[in-house]
């Protein structure tokens, strides 16, 4: 939120034109931190197999309920039901997983993280631009990223330290430069959207958490514990770079993801208590 507010503080007195730090986040140093978290820790998407389709309903029923919603109230349906199917597993989720449930159960966590980025790089941007050839969704670098993260994972292949060393420290780049991005927009928008916002941000985790609760009774306690977790994140700020790339209404998207990450600060904290309580 500081560095929200200090890209909010910055574009106040200065003319800021983020078009191409966005793009260099984009297309390179968000595909080097997904690099670098899958290879920093194992996440082997077989042994996850029935965690992984209950995130995939949760986010798809996620995006349905919005959809539904956003052109019953007359906003961008999908500016509005995008973010509310992927959201911040990367900075905020990974930290939280793993504090909340330790390195034993860090694996599943990563695998969740794999699946929405997967789906993000691919159906997220082509509900954002239906004019984009799959072909060139699929070439996209998060894409790329992700199938070399996976190639070393399966194969052992153990990178020297002076590689790693510079993409982890280029990856760790994207999170506050995206958070800063997300300042200066808010510095060019009009406050009358954070009703819209603060509507996504409450609708993100309530139907998220309606969604996986039943859900979780099916899970072992810890992939219990964090699909629940999961349904409670609010909206990525990635979503915000890719509706200004698109041209989807990024005010809107703005406001999405910071009202949802203010909500956060009650439906984490639920979706733990529901984790520990409920299903121990």
């Amino acid at each position: 939120m500081i560095i929200v507010l200090i890209g909010w503080l910055y574009a106040r007195y200065r003319v800021v034109d983020m078009s191409t730090a966005n793009r260099l986040n984009v297309e390179l140093l968000s595909p080097l931190l997904v690099f670098s978290a899958m290879t920093s820790k194992n996440a082997a998407l077989g042994q996850y197999g029935q965690l992984l389709l209950f995130a995939t309903v949760i986010i798809l029923s996620s995006g349905v309920v919005a959809y539904a919603l956003a052109a019953r109230l007359g906003f961008n349906k999908l500016a509005f039901s995008v973010p509310q199917m992927f959201t911040n597993t990367g900075n905020m989720g990974l930290p939280l997983w793993l504090f909340a449930f330790g390195e034993s159960h860090f694996p599943a966590a990563i695998a969740i993280f794999i699946l929405t980025n997967l789906l993000h790089f691919t159906l997220g941007i082509k509900l954002f631009n239906r004019a984009a050839p799959l072909s060139d969704v699929l070439k996209t670098p998060m894409i790329w990223a992700l199938a070399a993260g996976l190639l070393v994972q399966n194969t052992g292949l153990a990178l020297p330290i002076w590689l790693l060393k510079p993409i982890k420290m280029l990856g760790e780049i994207a999170i506050p430069l995206m958070l800063f991005a997300l300042g200066v927009r808010m510095a060019q928008f009009k406050v009358t959207r954070w009703g819209a916002g603060l509507l996504g941000g409450l609708l993100c985790p309530a139907v998220g958490l309606a969604i996986a609760w039943p859900l979780a009774h099916y899970l072992p306690s810890g992939q219990a514990g964090i699909l629940l977790l999961f349904a409670a994140l609010p909206p990525a700020v990635l979503n915000y770079l890719f509706a200004e790339q698109y041209q989807q209404d990024p005010e809107l998207v703005a406001a999405l993801v910071v009202a949802g990450t203010l909500c956060s600060l009650v439906s984490i904290p639920l979706a733990l208590w529901l984790g520990f309580n409920t299903l121990a």
